[in-house]
């Protein structure tokens, strides 16, 4: 990593489709549908409306054979839409499935989590994949790493690394760079520290295959915005990145303008920045630089805090320099002006800019100059980035994926349902998760969870622990208020 100045990644191109993304290539922007992939006419409407938005690359699910085998018929109707989307099948469980979606899909999408290596599998659909031009995403998810990692490295960033590279070691090993990898999470630290040791892995054994960044189960409205834009911000600042997507429990359509609005924002960052003291930075592993144990916003009371304005296109790398230039540890309250009209583009830059600093453990107090904004608003998104870069927890915090084919019920709505019953709780994590397929496992770090197990059903958790099974989903609010209240959590509004 270059700590002075903004530098992409050299990646090598992997073509999906008629999109390539790598090399030189802008970042690319994705969304996935939530329809059922065996409703072709809803899906192929959906993947136009996210096209529309300038999504050019669509995930779709593929649980079974039945669904992958309907992705001909959804890619055929695309095309005769005029649309060049590209598409890629999301695999889980079921290795046989991604050799049928193989036959007609962009991209197949496998978890090594899931994936077994053994009797050749692997070799056989990169094969499978080099016939027909089908690229391959790598695709780890912390929480759902496979028992021999997890045995070995726990629930983990090096966990994920390790999970990685052993199928990339597969891929390279057969003169196979059609391959794209990601590692995400819905805790941007652990994220962010997956993505720098992949990348630090791959470098020291000669790869350049390029990532696709996301921050799962991010939510919905401006936390959601501002969860993502935290871990893909430190991401891009870093140069690391060559396609993303904004997981919203929302429309897919929704997610593409934030995507493009980071994509628009790391366009280019100019400036280079001396810095003195890189020792005093850890990029893998978060260390507090002051004594400082909770971060303030600017509004309380921060005396003996050294106040470092960034003025710079390039104000993560700039304040960055700032701090590590300092000769003390003195506590450091970062500030920058933002004259956006727009709530969300403030909101997105502001945390994609400042929420690495504290992500990295290097800043102490966070200001966010935008006086056409109404103050007591600013200080809430002060706060929604600090809780982002989990420094302060202020607020429930909403584990919340953003739904796909797989889903068993109305999650927009019921998470909704869900923040109305808690949002005045303090220091909580709640996972509301449409299914068993990432459910227990992404939302690992949540002190709740809610989890689709069949149409109309409902599981809830207490960490991974199963608390109550097969609640009907009219009862299942009321029981996890139940078990909140049970467990002395709970607080009156």
């Amino acid at each position: 990593m270059n700590l002075s100045e903004f530098q992409r990644r050299p990646t090598n191109e992997v073509r999906i489709g008629r999109i390539v993304i790598g090399g030189n290539r802008p970042v690319a922007v994705q969304s996935m549908t939530n329809t059922d992939t065996n409703d072709t006419e809803g899906s192929v409407e959906q993947i136009l409306r996210i096209e529309r938005a300038g999504g050019h690359i669509v995930r779709l699910t593929a649980q079974g054979r039945r669904e992958a085998e309907n992705l001909a018929n959804i890619m055929r109707r695309v095309r005769e839409e005029g649309s060049e989307a590209a598409l890629v099948a999301d695999i889980h469980f079921v290795p046989e499935v991604a050799a049928v979606a193989a036959n007609y899909v962009d991209k197949v999408r496998i978890n090594p989590g899931n994936y077994r290596t053994e009797h050749g599998e692997l070799e056989a659909l990169i094969a499978q994949c080099r016939e027909r031009g089908v690229a391959l995403r790598i695709g780890v998810n912390h929480g759902s790493l496979g028992k021999r990692i997890f045995d070995k490295f726990g629930d983990t960033p090096e966990g994920m690394t390790a999970a990685a590279m052993e199928f990339l070691r597969v891929c390279q090993a057969h003169d196979f760079d059609q391959v794209v990898v990601s590692m995400k999470s819905s805790n941007t630290r652990v994220m962010v520290a997956a993505y720098r040791m992949l990348v630090e892995a791959m470098e020291a054994e000669g790869m350049h295959y390029p990532l696709h960044l996301g921050v799962t189960e991010a939510g919905n409205g401006i936390e959601g915005r501002i969860k993502s834009a935290v871990g893909i911000g430190a991401l891009m600042a870093d140069g690391i990145g060559d396609t993303i997507r904004v997981s919203l429990t929302e429309a897919p359509e929704n997610e593409v303008p934030v995507a493009q609005m980071l994509v628009d924002h790391f366009a280019s960052r100019k400036g280079r920045f001396e810095v003195l003291h890189p020792e005093n930075y850890s990029p893998l592993h978060f260390v507090r630089r002051s004594e400082v144990q909770i971060p303030v916003t600017h509004d309380e009371p921060h005396d003996g805090f050294r106040v470092l304005e960034s003025v710079s296109e390039n104000p993560t790398a700039e304040l960055r320099a700032m701090i590590l230039n300092l000769d003390s540890r003195e506590p450091v309250m970062v500030r920058r002006r933002y004259d956006e009209e727009s709530e969300e583009l403030l909101a997105v830059r502001a945390a994609a800019d400042l929420g690495p600093l504290f992500l990295d453990g290097l800043a102490d107090g966070i200001w966010i100059d935008a006086p056409q904004h109404d103050a007591a608003r600013i200080r809430e998104i002060e706060l929604m980035i600090l809780q982002s870069a989990r420094v302060r927890f202020s607020k429930t915090e909403y584990i919340a994926c953003p739904s796909c084919g797989r889903t068993l019920y109305n999650i927009e709505q019921t998470l909704g349902d869900i923040k109305a019953r808690t949002s005045h709780l303090k220091n909580l994590r709640i996972g509301v998760m449409g299914c068993i397929v990432n459910g227990p496992g992404e939302m690992a770090d949540a002190d709740y969870g809610y989890v689709g197990a069949a149409p109309g059903q409902i599981t809830l958790y207490k960490g991974r622990t199963i608390m109550e099974r097969n609640i009907p989903q009219e009862e299942a609010l009321d029981h996890l208020v139940a078990l909140i209240k049970q467990n002395g959590d709970w607080i009156e509004p």
